[in-house]
């Protein structure tokens, strides 16, 4: 017997890793507060908003959405530590902050 993951990720992401790829993802209010934030960050800061705003889109995207916020209310959604994440990340052959 075979066991299916009860969620996997995509090969690519759902949403571009752009500007325009974020906005386009983001629907009315949280569009214009991607702007906003954006349009207030300080220069140094605007890759950092730009990121968080990215993983934003991916989640308001993603499929599964109903479901995983249903999970993350009952405290039955799967959690990983930090630790096992960069373990992961490091076992794949990606790269890890600050290195």
């Amino acid at each position: 017997m075979s066991v299916q993951p009860v969620y996997h990720h995509p090969p690519q992401p759902r949403v571009p890793r752009t500007l325009d790829g974020i906005a386009a993802a983001l629907q009315g209010g949280r569009r214009m507060e991607f702007y906003r934030e954006l349009g207030q960050a300080p220069i140094d800061q605007a890759e950092q908003v730009l990121n968080r705003w990215w993983c934003e889109a991916e989640m308001d995207t993603d499929p599964e959405q109903d479901r995983i916020i249903a999970a993350a209310r009952n405290g039955t959604l799967p959690t990983s530590t930090m630790a096992d994440v960069l373990r992961l990340r490091r076992d794949r052959g990606g790269d890890l902050p600050g290195e």
